[in-house]
């Protein structure tokens, strides 16, 4: 008589918003959102500037608590979990979190310190095995350049590159969901599309968590990404996957603007016709 091997128990979902809501001094940001990321996706979010799309990560990162509604991350639901334990297995690469670091920092420094989240690496908090691992995950996000540029000062390289650094912050813990709060922002041409091959790489990769990408642009969409949401005047106007999401007139009542979309060889390209 042969024994069946029971099956493992489905992932827990990496975000789950139910009627979701966010108000400040009487205005909604966000309302009735309904969403959900799996454990092992790889989300954009896009829409017109004031849409909302900053809030949604913050509330998903867990650092803002919702008006109404539900959410939990990472198996946690606000309310009832300790949200600094929340914070701990979430990344949230942002603007906020590259003026929060020291400029004068190394590059492995900034990496290292995405073990635990610090903002600076205090010399007794990390082992020679944790210092190893930073160079690994720097020279696995930026390749060949990871080697000339890792004592260099985080405050002196390019903003592409300093992107990087960030992006192997967040792969250095234990993080189960990475956010991505418009990563390409202000990148020159060729730096954008280094950070796009990059996080297209990474998006490929079976290890790396459940990863959501904020951007305006749907040239800034990396090859690998699953599922897209489009958010307008706060309000999901459509989620799902990335084909059925980014069509020319789902992108045009996103944007108010007749848009014409394309995909070519994975990646995407839009241009608007005024």
């Amino acid at each position: 008589m042969t024994s069946e091997v029971a099956p493992e128990p489905a992932a827990l979902p990496a975000v789950c918003f139910s009627g979701v809501s966010v108000v400040r001094d009487g205005r909604p940001i966000l309302e009735s959102i309904d969403w959900e990321v799996g454990s092992k996706d790889r989300w954009v979010v896009l829409g017109p500037n004031g849409s909302g799309k900053t809030t949604l990560l913050q509330v998903a990162g867990a650092r803002l608590m919702p008006s109404r509604g539900t959410v939990s991350v990472v198996g946690e639901q606000f309310g009832r979990s300790d949200l600094r334990t929340v914070r701990a297995r979430v990344s949230l690469v942002s603007a906020a979190t590259e003026r929060a670091l020291r400029p004068s920092l190394s590059a492995r420094e900034v990496v290292v310190t995405g073990k635990d989240g610090a903002l600076y690496p205090l010399g007794h908090r990390y082992s020679q095995e944790d210092w190893a691992a930073a160079d690994r995950t720097l020279e696995r996000v930026m390749g060949p350049e990871a080697a000339p540029l890792s004592d260099a000062a985080f405050g002196v390289l390019s903003e592409g590159e300093r992107q990087q650094v960030l992006i192997a912050r967040s792969l250095m813990g234990a993080a189960e969901l990475i956010l991505l709060d418009e990563p390409a922002s202000g990148l020159d041409l060729a730096a954008r599309e280094r950070l796009v091959a990059r996080l297209g790489a990474l998006a490929c990769e079976p290890g790396v968590p459940a990863v959501v990408l904020v951007t305006h642009h749907l040239e800034e969409v990396p090859f690998g990404f699953t599922h897209g949401l489009l958010l307008a005047a706060g309000r999901v106007l459509a989620a799902g996957r990335l084909e059925d999401v980014l069509t020319g007139p789902l992108v045009s009542r996103c944007f108010g603007v007749r848009v014409h979309v394309e995909q070519r060889d994975g990646r995407w390209w839009a241009r608007a016709r005024l």
